[in-house]
């Protein structure tokens, strides 16, 4: 994974303001503040003003939350396409203290089930490889809604 100052520490590039949902972060890229989803997983709605708060979805949003407090230094990480269609900054998210990829912690703990939309699938595999695990070991919404889009009821 790049940008890495090679003594284990992450050279970081933004800076998380706030959590939106459990997949979308508000950084602090420079001088301007960006709206960044996180490649490669879909975490349940919980605020989507068009949908209903989905099954887990509060609680995946509180997870993000604990994972990436306001004010935490990161490592944006970039693949193929740099936006979705909603104008919001595609990226992977590393937290530059210790080198925890963001990405996989939520997939692997059970808050966001794997969600890859080609050209952006570098890390597919590794993120496949946790999700399978979080469904066998019936990790977060892989154990409360038998899985992911599931409406809360």
């Amino acid at each position: 994974m790049g940008s890495s100052n090679g003594e284990g520490g992450w050279v970081p590039n933004a800076v998380v303001e706030r959590v939106v949902d459990g997949d979308t972060i508000i950084a602090r890229i420079g001088d301007r503040s960006e709206a960044v989803r996180l490649i490669g997983l879909d975490a349940p709605e919980s605020v989507a003003p068009t949908r209903p708060v989905q099954c887990f979805g509060t609680e995946a949003s509180r997870f993000l939350a604990a994972v990436l407090p306001a004010g935490t230094e990161i490592t944006l990480l970039r693949d193929a396409e740099a936006r979705d269609i909603y104008d919001r900054l595609l990226g992977y998210v590393v937290r530059s203290h210790d080198g925890l990829f963001v990405n996989l912690e939520v997939v692997a703990a059970g808050y966001a089930a794997v969600l890859t939309y080609p050209p952006n699938d570098h890390y597919a595999a590794v993120l496949d490889q946790a999700e399978a695990e979080a469904v066998a070991s019936g990790r977060g919404l892989w154990r409360a809604c038998g899985g992911p889009d599931v409406p809360l009821g």
